[in-house]
């Protein structure tokens, strides 16, 4: 793949991650860091100026699918902007007629764009199938338990093996090719969340956990953009003459990514559920910092079993975990 048609796909997905004009500053920002950090891995992309380009409406649909010749570089710019549609777990009208334009825009049929749709459908259906969807908010106008119940000492040693094991999940997803291994990820954490404050005794729906997280600093949108952004720019959608290093590199650092950002969360879900939910969100952003930094020096100690997780994965084994 060109570093041109590179460019086109990540132009696409930053055109979705902007598609229903909801995004307030924080989020913008958090898209721009993005953007910031995939420059630093994209050799002569000037990843910068690109997302000054689509925020600016400088750059639209038919320039940013003109280079995509190729009918898999269409399917999976398609199936890239899915994904960053769906990073908040639904889908609004405006990003309704986004994908529809570009689907016209690539020339893709009703059966190819379907079964895209259909495969990120399954695990945004099974994150639901996990996570009530309004057992209980708060913003949203239902009630939310308020009461926490201490855990046992054994029981939170359990839980910490949770949080590793997910955590060794995600950076192992990292590791594979397939598409889908990048959408599983949020999905996995959504559900890590939703069990920790479960365990505490607190029922949550997907809102309140996907409020969690974002509280937390962990952007949903920004996270599917670095997570297939790295896996583009590694060069996992085809052979690179010459760059086998690189792509080891740059697959190691999303594995890191995932590892860490997984581990970091489920350690201040259990701080945050198991201190009765006292935490404002500075002190949650500022916590979620520190354990990140600490878990991204113990990802090269794990190294082994994520890459044997790695080996034996498949796209079952990873819907049935995501539905324990």
């Amino acid at each position: 793949m060109t570093q041109e048609q590179q460019q086109a796909i990540l132009t696409i997905a930053l055109l979705a991650a902007f598609a229903d004009g909801a995004k307030d500053e924080p989020e913008r920002e958090e898209i721009r860091r993005i953007a910031d950090t995939l420059s630093d891995i994209a050799e002569a992309i000037d990843l910068k100026r690109l997302y000054q380009d689509v925020l600016l409406k400088r750059v639209g649909l038919e320039q940013a699918t003109a280079a995509l010749t190729e009918t898999g570089q269409r399917q999976y710019a398609y199936e890239m902007a899915v994904c960053v549609c769906e990073a908040d777990g639904r889908r609004s009208d405006a990003e309704r007629r986004f994908l529809g334009d570009l689907k016209a825009a690539l020339g893709l049929d009703d059966v190819h764009s379907k079964l895209i749709e259909g495969e990120i459908d399954t695990l945004v259906g099974v994150t639901e199938a996990a996570v009530p969807v309004s057992a209980a908010t708060g913003s949203s106008g239902t009630t939310m338990a308020t009461a926490t119940t201490a855990i046992a000492q054994p029981a939170a040693v359990e839980l910490d093996k949770s949080i590793l094991n997910y955590a060794l999940l995600n950076g192992a997803l990292e590791l594979l090719p397939q598409s889908w291994a990048s959408m599983a990820i949020i999905p996995l954490q959504i559900r890590m969340v939703y069990s920790i404050g479960k365990a505490h005794g607190v029922e949550l729906d997907q809102g309140h956990t996907k409020e969690f997280i974002a509280a937390a600093g962990v952007g949903l949108t920004s996270q599917y953009l670095e997570q297939l952004g790295r896996k583009l720019l590694g060069g996992l959608l085809g052979k690179m003459a010459g760059k086998t290093a690189g792509k080891a590199g740059r697959a190691a650092t999303g594995m890191t990514f995932s590892f860490a950002t997984t581990y970091a969360l489920g350690q201040v879900a259990k701080r945050y559920y198991a201190g009765g939910r006292t935490m404002n969100t500075n002190i949650l952003q500022e916590t979620f910092r520190d354990l990140l930094g600490s878990a991204k020096q113990m990802q090269q100690q794990y190294l082994p079993q994520i890459e044997q997780k790695a080996a034996t994965l498949d796209a079952r084994q990873v819907m049935a975990l995501m539905r324990t």
